[in-house]
């Protein structure tokens, strides 16, 4: 349990937040959400004692533990995997060491030999005996294979780091745990297993994610951080999203009478809850969703970005046709070979490959930003695109300010004109005249899908369109893809945005592609077709 009273932060004349008055409590999990920039990292930097806030305090149970992951993927590098992760419970961790250092004195008395009994008797209840096969344990479902936990940090590459990192964080059940964007450089089966992990966690869990689906799956409750507060509400990301909405057109209508908008509420709270039943990740925790009262339900002060696109015209019959396009980097390394397909009318593609780089390459092909080592692609007659790169750090080595940077994409660059497209992403006032090159991840993200607005696409091309951006604007582009009317060809870690939107998998491999019309979910998790890209991959 974590009580927090009259917490707040300030930093010179910024107050991030105050009077913030909560208490979590055990067998929940709190999904922490807030534009970048709001304090989401800091609060848990306050929680985990990194920070000291301003004023107010942070207690947790008498006796419990405490569990953060990490972010440093050096600090344990001199240390063997398996001991990384049983570090992890600071408290057993100290024992044992003790007690392999009593029994490894030449001198061994007889005050030694009590209390070495002592920490015995400690390392016991601790369940210190089975301290290391449950460590490997963990390794394992975050997909470190056995042959890895005796070696060296520091002979893992960055991605393995960071399993072993969550690996550390989750060690020993600990009362409280923080995880601050947990499925970081992870793969979807791993996410997959963090997610059961975690809905069935009988302690308390705060945890920061961008990830929706993820927020989805693990959270009972949403703690929002906007405009100075922090709010506490039941349910997970979807429903404080959706709920949100809801009240907010509520507040909008000023017609509707109060029993109707309580009915509508009352209905709506039911299908959620019904929903949550069905779903996959359902957990006898989230029957919490049958307590709700309307009196939870609240608008959001929350912005969202205007991303709207609309198309010229409707793209024809024939959109993409791909034949035998092959890719193979300088060192030999083939990405993908013999890709044969057509995009028909309506399709939206998600893009997969164990090898991110094929996705990259493959739609750096087809914008003819680079070419293929064999093979063609011809866009049909009726298509018009526009492309979200991985990597758009090129766009902005410029001191352009930022509605002068945006008009050398229109062929209107009245500032008039182009304010409003700035507006609609959510710069306004003075901002639009800051330099290009000063930007934040997140408002280049941005710039860059206002530039795609200015096309008039009928296929959009997207590697990676979630990257950098907050919760409010991947929710913004999400419903807008789901209905865009036109061609979607994407690469993502976001599965809420594949499942969404996408309605078509195509996997890039090196002996060819497999191509599928069916559930995401059921794809990654098929046993035919884990037999299949084994076969691919070879």
């Amino acid at each position: 349990m974590i009580t927090i009273s009259n917490l707040a932060i300030q930093f010179g004349k910024r107050v991030l937040f105050s009077d913030v008055n909560l208490k979590f409590t055990a067998g929940n999990c709190y999904g922490v959400i807030g534009a970048n920039g709001a304090g989401k990292s800091t609060l848990i930097r306050m929680l985990s004692g990194d920070l000291d806030p301003t004023r107010g305090t942070i207690q947790f149970g008498t006796g419990e533990r405490l569990s953060v992951l990490k972010q440093d993927h050096f600090e344990f590098d001199e240390c063997t995997v398996i001991d990384t992760v049983m570090m992890g419970h600071d408290v057993l961790w100290k024992v044992k060491d003790e007690k392999d250092a009593i029994y490894l004195k030449a001198d061994f008395s007889d005050a030694d030999g009590l209390r070495a009994s002592d920490l015995e008797e400690k390392f016991a209840e601790m369940n210190g005996w089975n301290a290391e096969s449950d460590a490997a344990s963990l390794l394992s479902g975050l997909g470190i294979k056995e042959d890895l936990h005796y070696q060296l940090m520091k002979e893992l590459s960055g991605m393995e780091k960071v399993r072993v990192l969550l690996a550390r964080a989750l060690f020993g059940k600990p009362d409280n745990l923080l995880l601050d964007e947990p499925t970081n450089d992870l793969d979807v089966n791993t996410v997959m297993w963090l997610e059961n992990y975690l809905a069935n966690y009988e302690n308390t869990v705060l945890v920061v994610s961008h990830d929706r689906h993820f927020l989805d799956a693990v959270s009972t409750h949403t703690v929002d951080i906007d405009f100075g507060k922090v709010q506490l509400f039941s349910g997970n990301y979807s429903f404080w999203y959706e709920s949100s909405q809801l009240a907010l057109r509520q507040q909008q209508n000023q017609n509707k009478k109060a029993d109707e908008k309580r009915k509508e509420l009352e209905e709506f709270i039911r299908r959620f809850s019904a929903n949550v039943a069905k779903s996959k990740q359902a957990t006898s925790r989230k029957k919490m969703l049958e307590k709700l009262n309307v009196e939870d339900i609240q608008p959001s002060t929350r912005k969202y970005p205007g991303i709207i696109f609309t198309p010229d015209r409707d793209p024809g019959n024939m959109v993409l046709e791909v034949a035998g396009l092959g890719k193979t980097l300088e060192d030999g390394t083939v990405l993908f070979r013999d890709v044969n397909f057509n995009v028909e009318k309506n399709d939206k593609i998600i893009f997969l490959s164990r090898d991110p780089r094929a996705m990259t390459a493959f739609f750096e092909i087809i914008y003819e930003h680079d070419k293929a080592h064999e093979g063609t692609f011809n866009w049909g007659i009726t298509i018009t695109n526009a492309y979200l790169p991985l990597d758009n750090s090129s766009f902005f080595n410029t001191d352009m300010k930022l509605v002068d940077w945006l008009g050398q994409f229109s062929t209107d660059n009245t500032e008039a004109f182009i304010r409003g497209y700035l507006g609609k992403m959510l710069f306004s006032g003075e901002e639009i005249y800051k330099k290009a090159s000063v930007l934040s991840g997140g408002e280049k993200m941005r710039c860059m899908i206002a530039r795609m607005m200015l096309r008039n696409a009928n296929v959009m091309i997207l590697d990676s369109p979630a990257n950098h951006l907050d919760l409010e604007s991947i929710q913004a582009f999400n419903n807008t893809l789901v209905n865009f009317k036109g061609n979607v060809l994407m690469a993502s870690h976001d599965r809420e945005f594949i499942q969404t939107v996408c309605n078509r998998i195509i996997e890039l491999t090196p002996r060819g592609i497999i191509d599928k019309q069916m559930d995401y979910d059921d794809y990654v998790t098929s046993e035919e077709i884990r037999v299949v890209r084994e076969k691919m991959y070879k």
